[in-house]
């Protein structure tokens, strides 16, 4: 048995083995939705992407990103939730006592 990409999911709706999205390409993603921070549909996703991706690729990527707790997607918005420039996180993590 072939071993199995972070990116794939046995509950994936993408199909196997297809559109496996490169490093450069889930930066891309990535980037343009902590920017952003919401988009209503994935289609203003792909039209606010610097280049041309294909939708099975966005999908696999938002897939990803959803079981990575970084995105929520409901009724077909997609909101960005990773606290990475969250000014108060930050500050928190500052004060915080590291655990030995």
């Amino acid at each position: 048995m072939a071993p199995r990409s972070i990116l794939e999911n046995k509950n994936s709706k993408s199909k196997p083995g297809s559109h496996i999205p490169n490093l450069k390409t889930i930066e891309m993603i990535e980037e343009v939705l902590a920017k952003e921070k919401e988009f209503s549909s994935r289609n203003k996703l792909s039209r606010a992407l610097p280049k041309q991706v294909q939708q099975q690729t966005i999908e696999v990527v938002l897939e990803y990103l959803e079981r990575s707790k970084k995105i929520m997607r409901e009724g077909g918005a997609i909101l960005w939730i990773f606290g990475d420039n969250n000014p108060k996180l930050m500050k928190l993590h500052k004060m915080s006592t590291e655990l030995k």
